[in-house]
């Protein structure tokens, strides 16, 4: 299963981890796995590559994890942003989670 944790401070989301395989199908054939994936990699790339936030993007290979963490300090502006984007993916796995439940979990911490 696929565990994706968000973790928050007040109503702040200041990052999230997402780690293991989902299960579902072969690697290479896994829709849960590849959907996942793919919106924590519009994430970073939004963060990062248009929005130059450097945000803090960890890849632990051995537990097949991957950890992303906000920059503090941002101007009000970058901050809504981050937080709009972060709880559009928090929205979209929770769905995800719905249609798929025993293959993907996302919790808030």
């Amino acid at each position: 299963m696929t565990t994706v944790t968000f973790h928050t401070e007040g109503s702040r989301i200041t990052g999230f981890e997402a780690k293991g395989h989902s299960g579902y199908a072969a690697a290479g054939e896994d829709i849960v796995c590849a959907a996942v994936t793919s919106a924590v990699r519009l994430a970073e790339c939004t963060l990062n590559d248009v929005l130059g936030l450097c945000a803090s993007v960890k890849v632990h290979e051995k537990t097949a994890a991957i950890t992303l963490r906000l920059p503090g300090g941002m101007a009000p502006g970058a901050e809504s942003t981050c937080q709009a984007l972060l709880t559009g993916m928090m929205v979209y796995l929770t769905s995800l989670h719905e249609e798929y439940p025993d293959f993907i979990e996302v919790l808030e911490a």
